[in-house]
């Protein structure tokens, strides 16, 4: 780490309280350096008071953020990229700082990254992504380009609680493993960077794409002008903006811009959250673009007011075949909390057939997004996990789901949606432990009890016959499934789960920081937040009330995405 010396111009502030005393000095301080390095390196003390700051380059105010200044000893640093205005002077400025703070002399640059203990800390989830460093909440632009799994998150880098909002930029190859980048979209004069969604325009109808390739287009909510903004990038590392609003604000609150392509019209679609009338209605306002530039409102859809959720922010809508009726598509439109309405498309207006179904059940799941483009034309979702982790000296607070496939299947209630694993998380078994059929007896014989995970995958089918109740404790954590009223609890959580044919699938996956429980093959999705005593690595399964069976019982150990 290179060490630059300056020295900032001080603007010493002196406060007098009521009864005339003095109180300590503040100084507001403006320092100048030379970007000669690859990052700005920012002390960042977990519950500090915040301060502003800026950066200043050619006397525009390029980046602006606030963030728990450490002005003792940090509990980790933030890491700004600077080297695009390498060689330029940098005017940083900081707001009410103690007068007798030497923070920023000297200012420090580096070349390389070089936190410790990445993604080793105690809370830190091991097969779930979350960033290196500080907040994410909402899943972003998620969409496969040039060979890779692009997924953008709504980020602080520069402290674990919500601010700053900021796109930030991981990929992968197989959808479990993922590479962190720096960040894609900062804020600028449209505001904080809120969420939206991506797209390949393989025919280059906005004219973005450079020497054959084609462009990935990303939009995105500007939390200041509330209109929709649009990035574009044609080697998925480097981010350009258009420079303005391709949809100026709607009305009082809009966000989250979702847009697919629709074949049979040639053209593309945006779906985004618009808040109207003077009770707080919720709906989705439909857009068309022949080009990604120019929209053109096309229809809504409404969902609830004020408290009733039903269709409130971050809306997902795409197209899927229905498992067991030949030919039949249907359309989906989700919003934030997983609520959904199945119907029909034409271009224009979707048309509602069901609505205000749900099968997530969980605890702090939100604002699931799916992939755009996914090459084997799966329909793939990853949501916010609102795990429990800004705790100790964590450097990061929050992670994603599991990435789960969606299905809609026919059922005796009518077309329904399903999640399930993507199969590449097999790929993380390292140990197995089939212990295929068996009874279980109240007092009897525990068939889990010689089996010690920390990470797992637990696969069973229960058939309860005459057992009332049937436990499946999860180190420590347990899951009971109350046979009379056909639900499963899980640390306080409810979830419906009627018997198929008298029978029961249960998948389980446990992490640090909770569990995801499938239920009937994905029909049921519960979602348990809960961060698992890390030396209790027991597991039991047990009957009350009478005997239950239970068949194909596995439990695979895991191992970590970090290694």
């Amino acid at each position: 780490m290179i060490k630059r010396w300056l020295q900032p111009c001080l603007f010493l502030l002196v406060f007098l309280s009521a009864n005339g005393q003095e109180q300590p000095q503040t100084k507001n301080i403006s320092t100048y350096f030379t970007a000669d390095k690859k990052y700005l390196v920012l002390p960042v003390k977990n519950d500090a008071p915040k301060r502003n700051l800026e950066l200043w380059i050619d006397g525009v105010n390029t980046r602006f953020w606030d963030m728990e200044l450490a002005e003792g000893l940090p509990d980790w640093y933030a890491y700004m990229r600077i080297d695009q205005w390498k060689g330029k002077a940098i005017e940083l400025r900081v707001d009410k700082v103690a007068a007798s703070s030497t923070i920023f002399n000297p200012v420090l640059q580096s070349d390389k990254d070089s936190n410790t203990n990445e993604y080793r800390e105690k809370l830190r989830p091991q097969f779930h992504f979350s960033p290196k460093r500080g907040w994410t909440n909402d899943p972003n632009g998620m969409v496969y380009f040039n060979g890779e799994y692009h997924l953008f998150f709504q980020h602080n880098p520069y402290g674990r609680n919500w601010g700053n909002m900021t796109w930030g930029h991981a990929v992968s190859k197989d959808l479990i493993h993922w590479n962190e980048l720096d960040d894609a979209i900062h804020p600028d004069q449209g505001g904080p960077v809120f969420s939206g969604g991506a797209v390949v325009d393989k025919n280059n109808t906005s004219g973005l794409g450079e020497n054959g390739k084609p462009a990935m287009v990303l939009f995105h909510t500007g939390a200041r002008g509330w209109g929709q903004y649009m990035s574009w990038s044609t080697d998925g590392r480097r981010f350009r903006n258009y420079g303005k609003a391709v949809v100026p604000r709607i009305n009082k609150d809009n966000r989250d811009p979702k847009v697919i392509w629709y074949e049979p019209t040639k053209k593309w679609i945006m779906v985004v959250w618009v808040e109207r009338g003077n009770n707080e209605q919720h709906s989705m306002q439909f857009l068309t673009s022949p080009d990604l530039k120019n929209w053109t409102p096309a229809s809504i859809t409404y969902g609830g007011a004020g408290n009733d959720r039903y269709l409130f922010e971050c809306p997902e809508f795409y197209e899927l075949p229905v498992q067991g009726m030949n030919g039949v598509k249907k359309w989906v439109l989700t919003g934030a909390n997983t609520q959904y309405a199945i119907g029909s498309f034409d271009g224009t207006r979707f048309t509602e057939e069901e609505k205000r179904l749900q099968n997530q059940y969980g605890r702090d799941f939100y604002a699931p997004q799916t992939f755009s483009d996914e090459p084997s034309g799966r329909r793939i979702e990853i949501g916010w996990w609102r795990t429990n982790t800004v705790k100790d000296q964590m450097p990061f607070n929050q992670s994603m789901s599991l990435p789960m496939e969606h299905r809609l299947v026919k059922t005796p209630d009518g077309i329904r949606l399903t999640r399930m694993p993507v199969k590449e998380l097999e790929q993380l078994r390292i140990k197995a432990y089939k212990q295929g059929n068996s009874t279980l007896k109240e007092m009897g014989p525990d068939p889990l009890k010689d089996i010690a995970v920390e990470l797992a995958e637990i696969r069973m089918e229960l058939a309860p016959g005459k057992a009332k109740e049937i436990r499946l404790n999860v180190r420590g954590v347990p899951l009971i499934y109350d046979v009379t009223r056909q639900e499963l609890v899980a640390d306080g959580v409810k979830a419906p789960a009627a018997l198929q044919n008298g029978k029961l699938s249960l998948l389980v996956y446990a992490d640090r920081t909770g569990l995801e429980v499938f239920v009937n093959n994905g029909l049921v999705f519960m979602p348990v937040n809960i961060n698992i005593d890390g030396s209790n690595r027991s597991l039991s399964l047990s009957a009350k009330g009478g005997s239950a069976k239970v068949s194909g019982l596995e439990v695979y150990e895991l191992k970590s995405i970090w290694e």
